[in-house]
């Protein structure tokens, strides 16, 4: 146990910081057995005539019994990733796919192809493909193995087995019919309160995001003003003497409280931000999640309307009726079971980013704390020898 001592003391070579909660929660919850393991490094830029774009190297090991392989390494451009993400809600309409970050980036945040923007990116797409991996069911989906293995041209080939124009066009209709008959009728009380605990989760998830940016914007103004700070006392130095000292001192402390600055900084770019803009992401897709399910529920609704009104066909309709509730029931089951999961590492997510952030700040005023003591102390003691030379007679 720290005691209360050594918490209030300070030094500037090795400032005091409470031990690390991070580990706590960040494997608390982790399988004890993993038996696929994804890699995104090496990212490459490729310039043709008609356009430039990134690929990135995706390294898989697995012990899995239907990989016919231990070990693959393929690379994978951004467009690849989407036809994965558009695979997998495909096949999964009601399961909870993981986000991707955006094609395009907010204006004035990094340029696009900058090393900063392909690192953030790069980071964003390996932990996709993780949380896929960490996924009970999406894990073993088909496309996702594919992708995972296939050589450019075979997935390029594959691609193009993909449903035809007509298919998704009869997809496109049915969704859109089903938004133009409004509410569903019988939609479970769990599933309305999804919806409503998605509303208020989007409009808090979304606030913080905007704010997490602008103090992050603040921070880096304030960084690239302290930088040009110190400077200023040094060269107030040289003209003068009697202060050099003082002001040198004084510039020193302001540097180092500038590093500490750039650290907090790189913390919050890090470990805060890119969670609450994945989470912001996550709620558009949860409530994809939910009107998809809605939709699923809306047939059924449709067909139990039409068999009221057409008893002459009743054996037909009740065939479809059977197995459009046997439909609906996976797609409620699906969607319990994800939502929980869902919320799980949401709130564990949650917690490991703000700790982070609470950690970040006691080692960083505590770091500035501890210089500007020491400049105290260090002026306190030459004051002291100043006034005892003036009282020798």
């Amino acid at each position: 146990d720290t005691s209360l001592a050594e918490v209030n003391s300070f030094s500037p070579s090795m400032p005091v910081s409470p031990s690390s909660m991070i580990n706590q929660y960040k494997f608390e919850d982790e399988p004890e057995l993993r038996d696929l393991f994804i890699t995104v490094d090496d990212p490459e830029s490729h310039i043709t005539a008609i356009e430039t774009f990134i690929t990135y190297r995706v390294v898989t090991k697995t012990s899995r019994g239907e990989f016919d392989s231990s070990e693959y390494e393929v690379r994978r451009r951004y467009q690849d990733f989407l036809w994965l993400k558009s695979k997998l809600e495909e096949a999964h309409p009601t399961l909870i796919i993981p986000p991707l970050p955006e094609k395009f980036i907010m204006k004035g945040m990094v340029e696009r192809f900058s090393d900063e923007f392909i690192e953030t990116r790069r980071k964003a797409l390996h932990k996709f493909l993780n949380r896929i991996a960490d996924h009970p069911t999406l894990t073993f989906n088909e496309d996702f193995k594919i992708f995972l293995t296939a050589q450019a041209w075979e997935l390029s080939s594959h691609k193009k087995q993909g449903p035809g124009l007509l298919s998704r066009m009869g997809q496109t209709v049915r969704a859109v019919a089903s938004s133009v008959r409004g509410g569903v009728k019988n939609r479970p009380e769990m599933f309305t309160e999804m919806n409503n605990y998605l509303e208020t989760f989007s409009q808090k998830i979304n606030v913080l995001d905007k704010i997490a940016h602008r103090i992050y914007k603040e921070e880096r103004e304030y960084f690239n003003e302290m930088k040009e700070y110190g400077p200023v006392h040094t060269l107030w130095s040289a003209s003068e003497e009697d202060i050099a000292d003082s002001l040198k001192g004084v510039a020193s402390c302001i540097d180092k409280c500038c590093k500490a600055t750039e650290k907090r900084m790189a913390g919050l770019s890090e470990n805060l931000l890119p969670i609450l803009h994945e989470y912001v992401l996550y709620s558009e897709i949860l409530m994809g999640v939910l009107k998809r399910r809605d939709q699923i529920q809306g047939e059924l609704d449709s067909k139990v309307d039409a068999l009221a009104n057409k008893k002459a066909e009743k054996d037909l309709f009740s065939e479809e009726i059977g197995k459009l509730e046997d439909k609906v029931e996976c797609a409620n089951n699906a969607l319990k079971a994800d939502w929980d999961r869902w919320k799980q590492n949401m709130q564990c997510d949650m917690r490991s980013a703000f700790t982070n952030v609470a950690e970040n700040n006691l080692r960083y005023y505590e770091e500035c704390l501890a210089t500007w003591e020491s400049f105290l102390a260090s002026q306190t003691v030459d004051l002291h020898v100043e006034e005892d030379s003036e009282d020798r007679p």
